[in-house]
């Protein structure tokens, strides 16, 4: 039996997901809403973002998944001894029933995402229930395993998408049927999206889709570095045990598909003028007298063609392309499918930050890693550094190559929107 109190089929393949009793946040006891949710963990842009989304609310979950004290052990205690007092004030409470929870975000300007939030088995890559398609850094799944270890909670879920192709009817029709409801919990955050949760209690319907997503395989949207914590501390615990589930939410893209964004590069330690200049013969390089805007659709058109990148930092935009294929053919490894060997994101690291620019792809002190574009061109411009300008992959590309065991480089794409932190939590002792 799991945590839930349901029988386990571990034999089978595919999607196992299971009803938890949500933690969340006491409407009456909190200012708002929206003033305690934080975007994920790892798209808050610190210290900025951090210092805004901590004086939003005393309550706002950023206490918890980016606690700041003077040492990651300190932080994590830190962030367990909130919880604990949230949960003992009642600020936190836990649903009466175990359950799954539907799960809309709307903005306004037509963008509608609907999914179902539940806690879903761990599984190995072997399996190909779950696919990984991009690389962790080892330091960052160390720091939210130890985060987890001292909260024994999943503070928020990781994005999982699967393709429904209408053999997914019950659960379809489930989450259709429920968003016309009044929801549990409604809220817009200041980014414009209205969020609605809604609680899937009655048996028999969380068996329903329970049968029907066992049947399905999955691909990790957003949230590859928890869904290596998870397989970490499931490592750990001998099984059966609360941790050989994770806390995700599932969307069906045939129905509502995501957008692919690209996540950029800041490099700390090289300012534009030396990145520029170390490309000379490698790549093509030229000066855009555009704005931010028009920049990145020159890059888009780029894009279509090959290889292309943005740099920024000094003010200007720098358009940078057709890569030298001796120098291409020397760097990038040739045990990967073409597919993979051609992605901007491939490029970048194994040929532009290892072989021309010489900088460490897995150091926070020489790179950083950021969704927001127009931020990574400030923080450039203010610190000196080198904005490198993505591109994003196409969803049908990072599926293929993710059903083929292949992963592109870390953080290559962002996939979006992303659910919310701090709407549902799940913790492990209930």
């Amino acid at each position: 039996m799991n945590s839930a109190g349901h029988p386990e089929a571990t034999a089978r393949r595919g999607l196992e997901l299971t009803p938890f009793r949500g933690l969340r946040y006491d409407p009456d006891r909190v200012g708002s809403l929206a003033a305690v949710t934080s975007p994920p963990y790892d798209v808050v842009v610190r210290p900025d973002g951090l210092l805004h989304l901590e004086s939003a609310d005393p309550y706002n979950i950023v206490r918890l998944i980016l606690p700041q004290a003077a040492t990651p052990e300190a932080r994590n205690e830190q962030a367990a001894r909130t919880l604990r007092r949230w949960t003992a004030e009642g600020v936190l409470t836990t649903d009466p029933e175990p359950g799954l929870y539907v799960y809309e975000q709307r903005d306004g300007e037509g963008m509608l995402q609907r999914g179902i939030i539940g806690a879903v088995r761990v599984s190995d890559p072997s399996e190909q229930v779950v696919l990984p398609h991009e690389d962790v850094m080892p330091h960052v799944v160390a720091d939210r395993a130890a985060l987890m270890r001292a909260t024994r909670a999943n503070l928020e879920p990781l994005l999982l998408t699967y393709r429904g192709d209408g053999g997914t009817p019950v659960t379809t029709g489930l989450v259709e049927r429920t968003a016309a409801q009044p929801p549990l919990l409604a809220t817009t955050t200041e980014d414009g999206f209205r969020h609605r949760l809604w609680s899937v209690t009655d048996p028999d319907t969380v068996a329903g889709v329970r049968t029907e997503l066992s049947r399905q395989q999955a691909l990790i949207a957003d949230g590859h570095h928890r869904w290596a914590t998870y397989r970490t501390l499931r490592a750990e615990h001998p099984s059966p045990s609360p941790w050989d589930h994770g806390l995700v939410l599932l969307v069906d893209t045939v129905r509502y598909p995501l957008r692919v964004r690209a996540i950029h590069r800041l490099l700390h330690d090289v300012p534009v003028r030396d990145a520029v200049a170390a490309l000379d013969g490698h790549f093509r390089v030229r000066r855009l007298d555009t704005s931010l805007d028009g920049s990145l659709e020159t890059l888009a058109k780029a894009a279509d063609a090959g290889n292309a990148f943005l740099l920024a930092g000094d003010g200007a935009f720098y358009l940078v392309d057709l890569p030298d294929p001796g120098l291409l053919a020397r760097t990038v490894p040739t045990d990967r499918p073409e597919a993979w060997r051609t992605l901007d994101a491939t490029v970048l690291h194994a040929t532009l930050l290892a072989h021309v620019w010489h900088v460490a792809d897995d150091s926070a002190a020489h790179i950083s890693y950021i969704h927001d574009t127009a931020a990574t061109v400030e923080k450039a411009e203010r610190d000196g550094g080198t904005a490198v300008l993505m591109h994003p992959v196409r969803e049908e590309v990072v599926r293929e190559l993710a059903r083929q065991g292949v992963t592109m480089p870390r953080k290559s794409t962002s996939f979006g929107p992303k659910p919310a932190s701090g709407l549902v939590l799940r913790a492990l002792d209930v």
